[in-house]
């Protein structure tokens, strides 16, 4: 029961800590809105309506799709609500349909342009189109979410593989240690980019391909400092008392060991998921990314150097990762502040 008050105490006590650094706690709340809102991204920037009442029946285009003779319409195919007889039918007669707030998904194609593509802002495209005439906002809403989704994905794979292998090389030591150590000295001299291109060149580029690739050579960094915590830690009193008492060493390494060894981890948690998003966005910048239909950061900056006079397409990007970027890197800077042993 007092180690439970303890616990609870001194999470309380991080927590206080972590709102002292302002920086670092408005930045999570700012990341944490942005975040929130671009998971609901077909509900924010979609060509479909997410509401329609038609005839006095209502319809979820954005959930289900409906063909346009449900509409009135003469084909079976799937309903455009960018037609001009379908919208004519949907807002006539007392029927209504309300659109998200952007009315263009991250592969809808502006066929009303009146000027070459990439078209610049306007109120029909607030920041404008890329190279293909698609929506640049609505791509940079889906393109932020697939960033920061594969961000928590490939951070999540990587500290749990270094925790485990920091884990056992720094609680058992001797030859354990040694044969993981002389093993990542090998495996972190292997090409990284080589062994992407090659990889990419015989499996279809995906987003799963990729979160393997990178989460093979994303554990090292973290499995240091989860080893020499559990070096540290295994010779502890404690320690020794749970062997003399029978207790499982990954009964200890689990509940003992762990616990004590998480501040570097909860720490560097930021800076990897940046990292992560800094690693997909120049992938994709290279062609080595996902394939060229996805949303990405990476490809709209590809296609703003590739425009060099298509400003927006640029700027747009860069504010959206440098300020992610940004945050992530405040975040840290609380959690590390919050974490520090001589604050707590």
């Amino acid at each position: 029961m007092n180690s439970i008050l303890r616990k609870e105490t001194s999470a309380k006590r991080r927590w206080r800590n972590f709102k002292k650094n302002k920086r670092g706690y408005y930045s999570l709340i700012i990341f944490s809105f942005f975040f929130f809102l671009t998971l609901f991204a077909e509900v924010v920037s979609n060509d479909k309506p997410f509401l329609i009442n038609y005839q006095g029946n209502y319809y979820f285009p954005f959930v289900i799709k409906y063909p346009e003779v449900v509409f009135g319409g003469d084909f079976e195919t799937e309903t455009d609500y960018r037609d001009d007889f379908i919208l004519k039918r949907l807002t006539s007669d007392g029927n209504w349909l309300v659109f998200p707030f952007n009315k263009y998904s991250y592969n809808s194609i502006n066929l009303d342009i009146n000027k070459p593509v990439p078209s610049p802002p306007s109120w029909e495209n607030l920041l404008g189109t890329d190279d293909r005439g698609r929506d640049v906002l609505a791509r940079l809403i889906y393109g932020f979410r697939l960033s920061v989704l594969f961000g928590f994905a490939l951070t999540a794979v990587g500290t749990l593989i270094g925790i485990i292998t920091g884990a056992f090389q720094g609680y058992f030591g001797g030859k354990i240690d040694l044969f993981f150590q002389r093993f990542i000295e090998i495996w972190s001299a292997m090409p990284e980019l080589y062994l992407l291109i090659i990889f990419s060149s015989i499996f279809k580029p995906g987003i799963i391909l990729l979160l393997l690739l990178l989460s093979l050579f994303g554990w090292m960094g973290l499995s240091d400092y989860v080893r020499a915590e559990f070096l540290k830690g295994r010779n502890m009193e404690y320690v020794k008392a749970a062997k003399a008492l029978g207790v499982g060493n990954i009964s200890i390494m689990y509940n003992h060991l762990l616990p004590n060894g998480m501040t570097p981890v909860i720490t560097f948690l930021p800076f990897r998921m940046s990292a992560a998003i800094l690693a997909l966005t120049s992938l994709d910048f290279l062609g080595l990314g996902v394939p060229p239909s996805t949303p990405s950061l990476g490809e709209l900056l590809a296609q703003g150097k590739a425009n060099i006079e298509a400003w927006w397409l640029s700027l747009s990007t860069f504010l959206v990762l440098v300020g992610t970027l940004v945050l992530l890197i405040f975040i840290g800077e609380a959690l590390r502040e919050a974490f520090d042993p001589r604050k707590i």
